[in-house]
């Protein structure tokens, strides 16, 4: 009897059914991880061929291996490649457009900057007013001493017709920014109502400003002040001289068409 009991257990031991769903489970995960490993590579041919292969081998040829549900169509992946082609035509119509709005750009420019001149030439100002044309802006640089009293921020009274002159230029062209920036020389301010050079070149900026957007036609959105102080000099504060050229305002018209430069130009 107990030779019999055990001889039954022996049986159930020897019975290795469970081997199956355990084999069939094994292969599912491999095929799971060549299937991860596919998704990853770029060669989508390719990951056609083993889904297909290994659909047909495991399910009949359909179910999660199908490579219909899972990675792009012939015709996506045409319109993919269509739609990349339109993105370089769109870049390449775009980059025209802006080359031609970049010599457009470089016209009026050039035409402001001649106004500029000529009225300088006219007016006999050669001594107190310059421009400069580069790649960033147009810069129209006017001494302190034809705009302001010693050590003051006041627009001298006859010297209100030279920015109103400027506003009348800048408003043939309304849609460039312009940065009025102020600056003076390393002598301290001596009197009470400036507590430092930067107050009074940021005050003398703000004050010509404020008579270049009298005009009507100047959009005030497209204008702001700067005040530097003694920190941009243009000539050595050694001398009475240099330090002349270091007191003055520059009206700066911002090109919006910049070309990439690694060290533009300065504008000093």
């Amino acid at each position: 009897m107990s030779k019999k009991t055990r001889h039954e257990e022996h049986e159930e031991h020897a019975d290795e059914s469970w081997l199956l769903p355990y084999s069939d489970l094994m292969t599912l995960l491999v095929a799971l991880f060549l299937v991860l490993y596919a998704m990853s590579a770029t060669d989508a041919k390719k990951f056609e061929e083993m889904a297909q292969a290994f659909s047909s081998a495991l399910n009949g040829g359909s179910g999660v291996l199908d490579y219909s549900s899972m990675s792009p169509t012939n015709s996506n992946l045409d319109q993919g490649k269509a739609d990349k082609m339109d993105n370089v035509v769109d870049k390449s119509i775009g980059e025209s457009d802006i080359a031609k709005l970049r010599k457009k750009e470089q016209e009026d420019l050039e035409k402001l900057k001649q106004q500029f001149d000529q009225y300088i030439q006219k007016n006999g100002l050669t001594n107190l007013l310059s421009t400069k044309l580069n790649q960033s802006q147009l810069t129209i640089t006017i001494s302190d001493n034809a705009l302001f009293a010693s050590g003051q921020a006041r627009v001298k009274p006859e010297s209100q017709q030279l920015a109103r002159a400027i506003s009348q230029m800048l408003q043939q062209f309304p849609d460039y920014d312009v940065i009025v920036q102020g600056f003076t020389d390393n002598i301290p301010i001596s009197n009470g109502e400036y507590s430092s050079n930067w107050d009074l070149s940021a005050n003398r900026a703000l004050q010509f400003m404020k008579i270049l957007l009298v005009n009507p036609y100047l959009n005030p959105e497209k204008f702001s002040v700067i005040g530097y102080g003694e920190y941009r000099p243009i000539a050595t504060n050694s001398t009475a001289v240099g330090r002349a050229k270091n007191r003055r305002v520059e009206v700066a018209v911002i090109r919006k068409y910049q070309e990439n430069t690694e060290n533009p130009p300065s504008s000093k």
